[in-house]
């Protein structure tokens, strides 16, 4: 078997104990083995300035390598007043810059937006796909994936009920598909 692909996930949300983060983890679990997940922390980035850029903070140089190197990016996020999370946007502008040097180009991309309320992310879920096709991300276009009600879709040990777990495996087996079709063998 070939080597699975290397996915940075980027989660929207810094709260402990959030529904993004544990839908990341269940995704990473029930990944096929052709894609591994990994968790790319963005809690710690400092804003983005470019004034820094001819010298950039360590912090932004770690990012920025950990995602180039990845062959695809993830996006588990929530919504914040109808758009993604000002922590989101700013490791999505980190990433994008210096002009010319996006660590985001070409790399086959989803978003899966998650809400304990019942429209599951919309807005979130559609500004960050605008952004990405900007920046040369192709985006999974079906299934679209609106995580609503996740507030009641996980246990206390923090895993998925059965109707959440076959909802996320069939979007992280849609995912894998899209990566295979964009990178090929």
């Amino acid at each position: 078997m070939a080597q699975p692909r290397d996915v940075a996930v980027l989660v929207g949300s810094l709260r402990q104990g959030s529904f993004n983060r544990m839908t990341a983890d269940a995704l990473a679990r029930l990944a096929p083995e052709s894609l591994r997940l990994e968790v790319v922390g963005i809690g710690e980035l400092p804003f983005y300035n470019q004034d820094l850029e001819p010298d950039p903070p360590r912090e932004w140089r770690a990012f920025r390598d950990r995602v180039r190197a990845a062959e695809a990016v993830l996006f588990v996020t929530p919504e914040y007043n109808r758009s993604v999370p000002g922590v989101l946007k700013n490791a999505i502008d980190v990433g994008s810059r210096p002009y010319g040097a996006s660590v985001w180009d070409g790399k086959p991309g989803a978003v899966i937006s998650v809400s304990p309320g019942a429209i599951g992310g919309f807005g979130a879920n559609h500004h960050l796909r605008q952004s990405m096709v900007f920046l040369d991300v192709p985006m999974l276009q079906q299934p679209e994936s609106y995580f609503g009600g996740a507030g009641k879709a996980f246990g206390e040990d923090g895993q998925p009920d059965a109707a959440s777990e076959k909802f996320l495996r069939g979007f992280i087996n849609a995912y894998a598909a899209w990566v295979e079709k964009i990178l090929g063998r």
